[in-house]
Protein backbone atom coordinates (compact mmCIF):
# COMPACT_ATOMS: atom_id res chain seq x y z
CA UNK A 1 0.00 0.00 0.00
CA UNK A 2 1.09 3.67 -0.64
CA UNK A 3 1.98 6.51 1.68
CA UNK A 4 -0.18 8.66 0.30
CA UNK A 5 -3.28 6.23 0.23
CA UNK A 6 -2.20 4.74 3.60
CA UNK A 7 -2.31 8.80 4.80
CA UNK A 8 -5.89 9.10 3.31
CA UNK A 9 -7.29 5.91 5.11
CA UNK A 10 -5.74 7.21 8.31
CA UNK A 11 -7.42 10.82 7.92
CA UNK A 12 -10.79 9.51 6.75
CA UNK A 13 -10.58 7.27 9.69
CA UNK A 14 -9.84 9.62 12.56
CA UNK A 15 -12.38 12.50 10.98
CA UNK A 16 -14.43 11.89 14.27
CA UNK A 17 -11.35 12.89 16.66
CA UNK A 18 -7.80 15.19 16.62
CA UNK A 19 -5.02 13.02 14.76
CA UNK A 20 -2.31 11.70 16.97
CA UNK A 21 1.34 11.48 16.82
CA UNK A 22 0.79 7.83 17.24
CA UNK A 23 -1.25 7.94 14.07
CA UNK A 24 1.51 9.51 12.21
CA UNK A 25 4.18 7.44 13.31
CA UNK A 26 1.86 4.13 12.79
CA UNK A 27 1.91 5.58 8.75
CA UNK A 28 5.15 6.71 8.76
CA UNK A 29 6.47 3.33 10.03
CA UNK A 30 8.72 5.36 12.94
CA UNK A 31 8.33 4.93 16.74
CA UNK A 32 6.55 7.39 18.68
CA UNK A 33 9.47 8.99 19.83
CA UNK A 34 11.15 9.59 16.17
CA UNK A 35 7.42 11.46 14.77
CA UNK A 36 7.76 13.73 18.47
CA UNK A 37 11.46 14.57 17.91
CA UNK A 38 10.87 15.47 13.99
CA UNK A 39 8.25 17.75 14.47
CA UNK A 40 10.08 19.63 17.21
CA UNK A 41 12.80 19.61 15.00
CA UNK A 42 15.14 17.40 16.91
CA UNK A 43 19.00 17.58 15.51
CA UNK A 44 18.67 13.56 16.48
CA UNK A 45 16.56 12.78 13.81
CA UNK A 46 17.66 13.09 10.22
CA UNK A 47 16.65 15.97 7.91
CA UNK A 48 14.94 13.87 5.49
CA UNK A 49 13.30 11.91 8.00
CA UNK A 50 12.02 15.64 9.73
CA UNK A 51 10.96 16.30 6.31
CA UNK A 52 8.75 13.65 5.44
CA UNK A 53 7.19 13.11 8.95
CA UNK A 54 6.39 16.89 8.84
CA UNK A 55 4.96 16.53 5.46
CA UNK A 56 2.95 13.47 6.71
CA UNK A 57 1.84 15.68 9.60
CA UNK A 58 0.89 18.65 7.44
CA UNK A 59 -0.82 15.73 5.02
CA UNK A 60 -3.28 14.05 8.26
CA UNK A 61 -4.21 17.45 9.33
CA UNK A 62 -1.80 17.27 12.62
CA UNK A 63 -2.30 19.93 15.33
CA UNK A 64 -0.25 20.07 18.37
CA UNK A 65 -2.05 19.33 21.29
CA UNK A 66 -0.94 22.91 23.25
CA UNK A 67 -1.89 21.39 26.79
CA UNK A 68 0.67 18.69 26.24
CA UNK A 69 3.35 20.80 24.98
CA UNK A 70 2.69 23.13 28.55
CA UNK A 71 3.19 19.97 30.34
CA UNK A 72 6.81 19.15 28.75
CA UNK A 73 8.24 23.02 28.38
CA UNK A 74 5.89 24.28 31.59
CA UNK A 75 4.94 26.69 29.27
CA UNK A 76 1.42 27.83 27.59
CA UNK A 77 3.05 30.22 25.41
CA UNK A 78 -0.13 32.37 26.07
CA UNK A 79 0.04 36.09 27.64
CA UNK A 80 -3.07 37.50 29.79
CA UNK A 81 -3.87 41.48 28.78
CA UNK A 82 -6.47 43.29 31.32
CA UNK A 83 -7.76 46.83 30.01
CA UNK A 84 -10.24 48.74 31.50
CA UNK A 85 -12.53 48.94 28.19
CA UNK A 86 -12.58 47.25 25.16
CA UNK A 87 -14.10 50.20 23.44
CA UNK A 88 -11.59 52.61 25.22
CA UNK A 89 -10.48 53.96 21.40
CA UNK A 90 -6.62 54.94 23.57
CA UNK A 91 -6.27 51.54 24.38
CA UNK A 92 -7.03 49.66 20.93
CA UNK A 93 -3.28 51.17 19.46
CA UNK A 94 -1.83 49.83 22.86
CA UNK A 95 -3.09 45.93 22.36
CA UNK A 96 -1.72 46.68 18.56
CA UNK A 97 1.52 47.29 19.97
CA UNK A 98 1.62 44.53 22.51
CA UNK A 99 0.00 41.93 19.68
CA UNK A 100 2.52 42.62 17.31
CA UNK A 101 5.71 41.70 19.44
CA UNK A 102 3.63 38.75 21.25
CA UNK A 103 3.05 37.30 17.98
CA UNK A 104 6.54 37.20 16.71
CA UNK A 105 7.64 35.82 19.31
CA UNK A 106 5.02 32.82 18.90
CA UNK A 107 2.86 33.84 21.94
CA UNK A 108 -1.41 34.47 21.96
CA UNK A 109 -2.39 37.13 24.21
CA UNK A 110 -6.35 36.73 26.22
CA UNK A 111 -7.64 40.18 26.75
CA UNK A 112 -9.88 40.88 29.72
CA UNK A 113 -11.69 44.20 30.58
CA UNK A 114 -11.74 45.18 34.44
CA UNK A 115 -13.96 48.41 33.62
CA UNK A 116 -11.72 50.42 36.39
CA UNK A 117 -12.40 48.50 39.74
CA UNK A 118 -9.15 47.32 41.66
CA UNK A 119 -10.81 44.03 43.19
CA UNK A 120 -12.17 43.05 39.42
CA UNK A 121 -8.16 43.85 38.47
CA UNK A 122 -6.67 41.63 40.54
CA UNK A 123 -9.38 38.50 39.83
CA UNK A 124 -8.61 39.08 36.20
CA UNK A 125 -5.01 38.60 37.13
CA UNK A 126 -5.78 35.45 39.20
CA UNK A 127 -7.98 34.14 36.46
CA UNK A 128 -4.99 34.54 34.23
CA UNK A 129 -2.48 32.84 36.73
CA UNK A 130 -5.00 30.03 36.66
CA UNK A 131 -4.97 29.48 33.15
CA UNK A 132 -1.14 29.54 33.50
CA UNK A 133 -0.40 32.39 31.69
CA UNK A 134 3.50 33.00 30.88
CA UNK A 135 2.89 36.57 31.60
CA UNK A 136 0.78 39.65 32.43
CA UNK A 137 -0.03 42.61 31.36
CA UNK A 138 -2.50 45.31 32.88
CA UNK A 139 -3.13 48.66 31.52
CA UNK A 140 -4.50 51.86 33.20
CA UNK A 141 -3.91 49.43 36.14
CA UNK A 142 -5.46 50.58 39.87
CA UNK A 143 -3.66 47.94 41.55
CA UNK A 144 -1.85 49.09 44.86
CA UNK A 145 0.24 48.30 47.85
CA UNK A 146 -2.78 46.85 49.94
CA UNK A 147 -3.34 44.01 47.05
CA UNK A 148 0.34 43.22 48.03
CA UNK A 149 -0.61 39.32 49.49
CA UNK A 150 -2.62 38.39 46.95
CA UNK A 151 0.36 39.26 43.99
CA UNK A 152 3.05 37.68 46.07
CA UNK A 153 1.09 34.47 45.84
CA UNK A 154 0.50 34.53 42.38
CA UNK A 155 4.46 35.44 41.11
CA UNK A 156 3.68 35.80 37.74
CA UNK A 157 5.79 38.37 35.63
CA UNK A 158 3.43 41.14 35.47
CA UNK A 159 3.82 44.57 33.36
CA UNK A 160 1.86 47.80 33.76
CA UNK A 161 0.81 50.18 31.35
CA UNK A 162 0.33 53.78 32.21
CA UNK A 163 -0.83 52.96 36.16
CA UNK A 164 -3.35 54.65 37.49
CA UNK A 165 -2.92 53.64 40.54
CA UNK A 166 -0.89 56.61 43.07
CA UNK A 167 1.01 53.87 45.34
CA UNK A 168 1.46 51.15 43.10
CA UNK A 169 2.95 47.97 43.92
CA UNK A 170 6.86 48.21 43.66
CA UNK A 171 7.54 44.73 42.50
CA UNK A 172 6.08 45.16 39.43
CA UNK A 173 7.57 46.61 36.42
CA UNK A 174 5.86 49.35 34.33
CA UNK A 175 6.19 51.95 30.90
CA UNK A 176 4.36 54.66 30.97
CA UNK A 177 4.15 57.97 29.05
CA UNK A 178 5.86 61.25 30.75
CA UNK A 179 1.79 62.97 31.54
CA UNK A 180 4.02 66.34 33.29
CA UNK A 181 5.60 66.76 30.29
CA UNK A 182 2.81 66.77 28.15
CA UNK A 183 0.79 68.86 30.42
CA UNK A 184 3.80 71.32 30.05
CA UNK A 185 3.55 70.92 26.32
CA UNK A 186 0.21 72.11 25.83
CA UNK A 187 -0.21 74.57 27.94
CA UNK A 188 3.41 76.30 26.86
CA UNK A 189 1.43 75.95 23.47
CA UNK A 190 -1.41 78.06 24.70
CA UNK A 191 0.81 80.21 26.81
CA UNK A 192 2.62 81.08 23.59
CA UNK A 193 -0.94 82.05 21.24
CA UNK A 194 -1.39 84.46 24.22
CA UNK A 195 -3.86 82.95 26.92
CA UNK A 196 -3.00 83.53 30.36
CA UNK A 197 -6.46 82.21 31.62
CA UNK A 198 -6.20 78.97 30.94
CA UNK A 199 -8.72 76.11 32.43
CA UNK A 200 -8.41 72.22 33.20
CA UNK A 201 -10.80 69.79 32.68
CA UNK A 202 -9.85 66.56 34.87
CA UNK A 203 -11.49 63.51 36.37
CA UNK A 204 -10.92 61.38 39.42
CA UNK A 205 -11.82 58.26 37.50
CA UNK A 206 -7.75 58.07 36.36
CA UNK A 207 -6.02 59.32 39.55
CA UNK A 208 -2.60 59.54 38.36
CA UNK A 209 -2.73 60.97 35.02
CA UNK A 210 -5.23 63.55 36.24
CA UNK A 211 -2.73 64.45 39.07
CA UNK A 212 0.54 64.61 37.13
CA UNK A 213 -0.94 66.74 34.13
CA UNK A 214 -2.43 68.93 36.51
CA UNK A 215 0.75 69.18 37.97
CA UNK A 216 2.16 69.97 34.63
CA UNK A 217 -0.20 72.58 34.06
CA UNK A 218 0.41 74.35 37.58
CA UNK A 219 4.03 74.38 36.36
CA UNK A 220 3.75 75.67 33.14
CA UNK A 221 1.33 78.69 34.13
CA UNK A 222 3.92 79.68 37.17
CA UNK A 223 6.62 79.49 34.68
CA UNK A 224 5.07 82.36 33.08
CA UNK A 225 4.47 84.17 36.25
CA UNK A 226 0.81 82.87 36.38
CA UNK A 227 -0.89 81.37 39.48
CA UNK A 228 -4.42 79.32 38.23
CA UNK A 229 -7.67 80.60 40.03
CA UNK A 230 -9.20 77.63 41.74
CA UNK A 231 -12.04 78.45 39.55
CA UNK A 232 -10.05 77.89 36.49
CA UNK A 233 -9.91 74.13 37.45
CA UNK A 234 -12.25 71.75 37.10
CA UNK A 235 -12.39 67.85 38.41
CA UNK A 236 -14.92 65.43 37.53
CA UNK A 237 -16.33 63.05 40.45
CA UNK A 238 -15.90 60.11 37.82
CA UNK A 239 -15.81 56.35 38.60
CA UNK A 240 -16.37 54.42 35.41
CA UNK A 241 -13.38 56.16 33.49
CA UNK A 242 -15.09 55.54 30.25
CA UNK A 243 -15.34 57.54 26.64
CA UNK A 244 -19.27 58.30 26.76
CA UNK A 245 -18.26 59.39 30.69
CA UNK A 246 -15.36 61.32 29.58
CA UNK A 247 -17.82 63.03 26.80
CA UNK A 248 -20.56 63.55 29.16
CA UNK A 249 -18.08 65.12 31.42
CA UNK A 250 -16.51 67.46 28.70
CA UNK A 251 -20.34 68.63 27.61
CA UNK A 252 -20.82 69.42 31.66
CA UNK A 253 -17.87 71.31 32.55
CA UNK A 254 -17.98 73.96 29.24
CA UNK A 255 -20.51 76.20 31.30
CA UNK A 256 -18.20 76.04 34.46
CA UNK A 257 -15.28 76.87 32.90
CA UNK A 258 -17.06 79.71 30.84
CA UNK A 259 -18.42 81.34 34.14
CA UNK A 260 -14.41 80.83 35.44
CA UNK A 261 -13.77 83.37 32.45
CA UNK A 262 -11.10 80.91 30.69
CA UNK A 263 -10.40 81.90 26.87
CA UNK A 264 -8.37 78.19 26.42
CA UNK A 265 -8.98 74.64 28.41
CA UNK A 266 -6.70 71.65 28.14
CA UNK A 267 -8.25 68.64 28.60
CA UNK A 268 -6.71 65.54 30.57
CA UNK A 269 -8.08 63.50 27.38
CA UNK A 270 -9.38 63.77 23.76
CA UNK A 271 -12.55 62.40 24.76
CA UNK A 272 -13.10 65.43 27.08
CA UNK A 273 -11.78 67.25 24.71
CA UNK A 274 -14.31 66.29 22.38
CA UNK A 275 -17.48 66.53 24.66
CA UNK A 276 -16.44 70.26 24.90
CA UNK A 277 -16.03 70.62 21.42
CA UNK A 278 -19.75 68.94 21.10
CA UNK A 279 -21.26 71.59 23.72
CA UNK A 280 -19.53 74.56 22.08
CA UNK A 281 -21.52 73.54 18.85
CA UNK A 282 -24.50 73.03 20.51
CA UNK A 283 -24.45 76.86 21.65
CA UNK A 284 -23.19 78.13 19.14
CA UNK A 285 -19.59 78.71 20.62
CA UNK A 286 -16.95 79.09 17.77
CA UNK A 287 -13.88 77.06 18.60
CA UNK A 288 -11.09 78.08 18.63
CA UNK A 289 -12.44 81.53 17.46
CA UNK A 290 -13.92 82.35 20.93
CA UNK A 291 -12.27 79.12 22.97
CA UNK A 292 -9.14 76.99 22.21
CA UNK A 293 -9.23 74.01 23.46
CA UNK A 294 -6.25 71.38 23.72
CA UNK A 295 -6.87 66.97 24.72
CA UNK A 296 -4.42 64.61 25.53
CA UNK A 297 -4.02 61.18 23.87
CA UNK A 298 -4.04 62.17 19.58
CA UNK A 299 -6.86 58.99 19.63
CA UNK A 300 -7.83 58.43 15.67
CA UNK A 301 -11.07 60.50 16.11
CA UNK A 302 -9.15 63.61 17.13
CA UNK A 303 -8.08 64.39 13.47
CA UNK A 304 -11.78 63.76 12.56
CA UNK A 305 -13.61 66.01 14.59
CA UNK A 306 -14.64 69.63 13.85
CA UNK A 307 -12.40 71.41 14.18
CA UNK A 308 -9.37 68.83 14.41
CA UNK A 309 -8.09 68.49 17.71
CA UNK A 310 -4.92 70.53 18.61
CA UNK A 311 -3.87 67.51 21.34
CA UNK A 312 -0.46 65.88 23.06
CA UNK A 313 0.30 62.39 21.01
CA UNK A 314 0.95 59.53 23.59
CA UNK A 315 2.95 56.98 21.31
CA UNK A 316 0.46 54.47 21.45
CA UNK A 317 1.74 51.32 19.78
CA UNK A 318 5.06 52.28 21.15
CA UNK A 319 3.76 51.74 24.25
CA UNK A 320 1.79 48.14 23.52
CA UNK A 321 5.60 46.86 22.12
CA UNK A 322 7.58 48.29 24.67
CA UNK A 323 5.56 46.70 27.41
CA UNK A 324 5.62 43.18 25.61
CA UNK A 325 9.49 43.47 24.94
CA UNK A 326 9.94 43.93 28.84
CA UNK A 327 7.48 40.99 29.71
CA UNK A 328 9.74 39.08 27.27
CA UNK A 329 12.90 39.97 29.24
CA UNK A 330 11.48 38.85 32.36
CA UNK A 331 9.88 35.73 30.93
CA UNK A 332 13.76 34.96 29.33
CA UNK A 333 15.16 35.75 33.10
CA UNK A 334 16.61 39.07 32.03
CA UNK A 335 16.20 41.91 34.17
CA UNK A 336 13.43 44.05 33.16
CA UNK A 337 13.35 47.78 32.71
CA UNK A 338 10.84 50.55 33.83
CA UNK A 339 10.74 53.00 30.73
CA UNK A 340 9.29 57.21 30.43
CA UNK A 341 8.11 57.51 26.73
CA UNK A 342 8.24 61.58 25.87
CA UNK A 343 5.17 62.50 24.22
CA UNK A 344 4.85 65.13 21.73
CA UNK A 345 2.50 68.18 20.95
CA UNK A 346 0.25 67.69 17.61
CA UNK A 347 -0.79 71.37 16.66
CA UNK A 348 -4.22 71.64 14.92
CA UNK A 349 -7.13 73.66 14.33
CA UNK A 350 -8.75 73.71 18.00
CA UNK A 351 -6.43 76.51 19.04
CA UNK A 352 -5.45 80.14 18.28
CA UNK A 353 -4.71 83.45 19.65
CA UNK A 354 -7.30 84.43 22.59
CA UNK A 355 -9.84 87.19 20.71
CA UNK A 356 -8.38 90.71 22.90
CA UNK A 357 -4.94 89.48 21.75
CA UNK A 358 -5.22 89.31 18.02
CA UNK A 359 -4.52 91.93 15.69
CA UNK A 360 -7.03 94.33 13.91
CA UNK A 361 -7.68 93.51 10.66
CA UNK A 362 -8.32 96.91 9.52
CA UNK A 363 -11.14 99.05 8.46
Amino acid sequence: MSSSSATSRVAGAKRSREISIADIARVAGVSHTTVSRALRDSPLISEETRKRIQQLALEMGYTPNAIAQSLQTRRTSTIGLAVTSIADPFLSEVVRGVEEVARSAGLSVFLSATHNDPEREIEVIETFHRRRVDGILVASSRITGEYKQRLDQIRVPTVLINSQAESQYELLHWVAVDDFAGAQLAVAHLLALGHRAIGYLGTHSRPRSCRQRLEGYQAALASAGLVPREEWVTIIAAEEASPQEDLLCGRRALQRLLDAGVTAVFCQNDMMAIGILMACYRRGLAVPAELSVVGFDDIEMASYISPPLTTVRQPRIELGRLAMQVLLDLLHDQEGCNHVLSPMLVVRESTAPPPTSRPATGR
